[in-house]
């Protein structure tokens, strides 16, 4: 155990602190003991007495203890961890962004509504699509808005019997979840030996019971899907909804449009595509683009304009209906708005050509030191496998442990299933060649590390192994105020 770990575990610091040490003096509240329960008394909550020093040290370690995209790289394939850039922060932080409330009339906040309105056409513009709504909350909350943009869609048809949506096994991690969420039944297809839909596997699948197919271009392979225009006819002509994932939609924008491709609906995520804040539950922003066969039945109200004014339009009798709370998470579309505002065009299209450049940059310098099945042009990530590991009685879980001794973020691991001992690599666009090439060195160093090495690791970082199995058989739930976890 490092000094660290020693000094600053939990265990440690609710033995620290001594009677009558305080950061701040509190007037004495004369309030009756019966007043307050007895569970929330302090004499009753085991808590440290603690310095104002000995608190802000304590809660300034944690903070030091934990990796995001303003530490170093973070390379998790298929979530597009990118750079926030500050000034979009500033941005969503200005009174107007912050101090706003929705309940006020649309006519005192009609600079939020032109923001708002601006990002749907942009947006639309990028996905080569009708119309947009920004009212889905996550990425997942986007997928299942859209589910429920083909089920109205086929209701209002006649055919409700439309229950299937069919997965290739490609299919980014979230779809599974969102397709049983909104009662479909799930339909997967394999993929073909260079990693795309296999077309005839998809002619098999498809029928008069198909709602949707899900598929994410470039798909999680990194692969492009390139029949995908064939994919298309061959989903209309069954009847079904083609819905594009933009899980990776950092891959190809500025470059090509979903819509254009031949997709219904389009699935945005403003905190991998658009630099907003990524990950810890929140926040997030999934909107969805759609073409004008689907558009009645968005979600409402949408942002529109009449005339000089910027409105709020419920005039939508096939929506769906409101899916989240208010109009959308408003402080990530101003961080999005403000992004696309000062990239441009040209700027978004340069981005993802970075992105692809990147990726493909550390490819070549790494598939030679670990197996890459589907050996082709790769998009925005790349996917290799850990399996020659195996010889030295190691797995992928040990490459990422050592990744963390070097202070690197380990990248996706075990995701796609469908390469064996997986390592998902995706180094965005705004990695400097010094950061990728330090990257790779580690990965190159990790491949010549002894059985005792890779099965040791992590020695450096603040927590060492843990036993993982133990984790999962025996989940800590709730804190105790004895200062020890329990679990129940």
């Amino acid at each position: 155990m490092s000094f660290h770990q020693a000094v600053y575990s939990e265990d440690i610091i609710f033995n620290r602190g001594g009677p009558g040490r305080c950061g701040v003096r509190l007037p004495d509240w004369k309030v009756e003991e019966d007043l307050v329960p007895p569970k929330l008394q302090r004499k009753e909550l085991g808590l440290p007495e603690l310095s104002e020093p000995e608190v802000v040290r304590h809660y300034t370690r944690l903070s030091q203890m934990n990796y995001g995209v303003d530490i170093g790289t973070y390379p998790l394939g298929s979530c597009t961890m990118k750079y926030n850039p500050k000034l979009c922060d500033w941005a969503a932080s200005q009174p107007g962004s912050a101090n706003t409330h929705p309940y006020q009339d649309p006519s005192t906040v009609q600079g939020n509504l032109q923001i708002m309105y601006e990002l749907q056409s942009m947006l639309a513009e990028v996905g080569g699509v009708d119309e947009v709504t920004l009212q889905p909350a996550a990425g997942a909350h986007g997928e299942f808005t859209g589910l429920l943009l083909s089920r109205a869609y086929h209701k209002a048809n006649g055919e409700e019997h439309r229950n299937e949506v069919i997965l290739p096994d490609t299919a980014h991690g979230t779809n599974p979840a969102s397709v049983t969420t909104t009662g479909y039944h799930i339909i997967e297809t394999k993929s073909a030996e260079d990693g795309t839909v296999d077309l005839d596997a998809l002619s098999s699948a498809l029928s008069d019971k198909t709602a949707c197919f899900m598929l994410t271009n470039p798909n999680t392979l990194g692969i492009y899907e390139h029949n995908v225009v064939e994919i298309a006819k061959m989903c209309h002509e069954a009847g079904s909804i083609l819905y594009y994932d933009g899980a990776n939609l950092n891959a190809v924008m500025g470059r090509s449009k979903p819509g254009d491709m031949g997709y219904d609906i389009v699935h945005y995520n403003l905190h991998k595509t658009f630099a907003t804040p990524h990950g810890g539950g929140g926040p997030g922003a999934g909107p969805i683009g759609v073409k004008k066969h689907i558009a009645p039945f968005l979600p409402k109200p949408v942002i529109a304009r009449k005339g000089d004014e910027y409105v709020l339009d419920y005039d939508r009798p096939q929506s769906i209906g409101k899916i989240g709370g208010f109009y959308g998470n408003f402080a990530v579309l101003v961080r999005a708005w403000t992004f696309m505002k000062v990239m441009g065009g040209d700027g978004l299209k340069e981005a993802s050509e970075m992105a692809v450049l990147n990726s493909n940059y550390m490819k070549e310098k790494l598939v030679e030191h670990y197996p890459m099945p589907h050996k082709r042009l790769r998009k925005h990530e790349f996917v290799l496998s850990g399996s020659n590991m195996k010889e030295k009685g190691a797995s992928t879980k040990d490459v990422a442990k050592m990744l963390l001794d070097a202070g690197l973020h380990a990248p996706t691991i075990y995701f796609p299933l469908l390469v064996d001992e997986a390592l998902m690599i995706e180094p965005c666009e705004n990695e400097t060649k010094e950061e990728l090439d330090a990257y790779i060195a580690r990965m190159i160093e990790i491949t010549k590390a002894s059985e005792e090495e890779l099965h040791n690791a992590p020695v450096n970082s603040k927590v060492g192994r843990v036993d993982e199995v133990k984790a999962a058989r025996d989940m800590v739930l709730c804190w105790r105020a004895s200062g020890k976890c329990e679990s129940k």
